[in-house]
């Protein structure tokens, strides 16, 4: 199968996110690493991705060069991935869209729900791809829990709970931090910091498992720390569209938690819990029966599983691994699309800009409801319902 050309946008030097995209992309060997604008800092942008092993002429030193240099370029890249602050996300994949390039945009995929119904009527429009980096859904086993409530493993699903909570951000001493501020400064973040960061992977992770999709909502925002305009603890409470009862809390100040991405699904006649902390193993408790703990790599799982395992039973699977089966999902749909033929269904299950949109009015939704002492609000965007 022939290489697809990638580049990236952001995730420069010192970047949280930016190896992670680095090793998943090229993890399969599907995408060659070519070209990328890798720094706020043109000068640094340049000589870090040369670093990396891009030429010195596709070493861009911001995006609009790199847009004008690989437009005009007949190898130019397949896929582009946004990885910088969220206020630039919008601008900077319309552009990319518009200019005819598949694009994958870190969450969340905008700031305003305006801006991602655009962006999703443009990927439309333009007959592309506009991706979102929901990575954590490329989980060899939540991708089994998937394919498990499909099929009636548990029944219908009554109620799912999830969690996002960390720490990190706890320490008042570093409210200074650039890495810390940016998040919790509406001119960057948007109108919310944990939520936004955070929470709307447990409620998109929610949405992937079930196979519904959120519909109104009741959320309480908290600032724990008084020098922060932004929430850093959330509570909400949601209703799906198959009637699922939904419950999530995400933080960054619960001292103590590490990661804190986790799920639990519970159905009438069976309960499924996974946590990101420990992906190996899904807990599986058939109503009336005993726990089963389901191994990664096992037998006879699902072929969205399998499709999603890389290494032997027993082994550990990490956070790269679930992030490079997102690449997997889009280079399949890609190379599909150029062979006239139909992407396979348990390699294509990467987030689109449909799901980024409903995360965008879920943040919108959840602002309003917080201002409103807990109000129901309305969750689903406006072209949805």
């Amino acid at each position: 199968m022939a290489h697809l050309n990638w580049g990236m946008i952001g995730g420069g030097k010192g970047s949280q996110i930016g190896p992670a995209h680095r090793i998943a992309a090229r993890l399969d060997d599907l995408f060659d690493f070519t070209a990328g604008a890798l720094d706020h800092d043109p000068a640094a942008g340049r000589a870090f991705g040369t670093e990396l092993g891009l030429a010195p002429d596709r070493s861009y030193g911001d995006w609009r060069e790199m847009l004008a240099g690989e437009s005009a370029r007949p190898d130019r890249v397949d896929l582009v991935t946004v990885a910088t602050p969220n206020a630039t996300h919008y601008e900077i994949s319309k552009a990319f869209l518009e200019a005819g390039f598949n694009v994958l945009c870190e969450k969340p995929m905008t700031v305003t729900e305006d801006q991602a119904e655009d962006l999703v009527r443009t990927a439309r429009d333009v007959g592309r791809i506009c991706a979102v980096n929901y990575g954590y859904t490329g989980y060899a086993l939540v991708r089994h829990m998937r394919a498990m409530v499909a099929r009636g493993d548990i029944g219908k699903v009554r109620l799912v709970v999830a969690e996002f909570a960390h720490g990190h951000h706890a320490n008042a001493a570093d409210a200074d931090n650039p890495r810390v501020r940016w998040r919790y400064d509406p001119a960057q973040a948007g109108i919310s910091a944990q939520f936004a960061d955070c929470g709307i992977h447990a409620l998109h992770m929610a949405s992937f498992v079930t196979g519904q999709e959120v519909e109104r909502l009741s959320a309480d925002f908290v600032a724990c720390l008084a020098s922060r305009t932004l929430e850093d603890d959330a509570m909400v409470n949601f209703r799906m569209d198959g009637g699922t009862v939904g419950r999530l809390w995400t933080s960054s100040v619960a001292i103590g938690r590490q990661h804190g991405l986790g799920i639990q699904v519970f159905g009438e006649t069976g309960g499924l819990r996974w946590s990101q902390e420990q992906p190996n193993q899904v807990f599986y408790m058939p109503l009336g029966q005993r726990l089963q703990v389901i191994e990664r790599g096992e037998g006879n799982l699902s072929p969205e599983a399998d499709c999603a395992s890389r290494v032997t039973v027993g082994h550990a699977e990490g956070m790269p691994l679930a992030f490079a089966n997102i690449y997997r999902d889009l280079a399949e749909t890609l190379h599909a699309g150029r062979e006239g033929r139909a992407p396979d269904p348990a390699k294509s299950l990467f987030p689109t800009a449909e799901d980024g949109l409903r995360s965008i009015s879920a943040i919108r939704a959840a602002v309003a409801s917080a201002a409103q002492q807990g109000a129901w609000v309305d969750a689903r965007p406006p072209m949805f319902r």
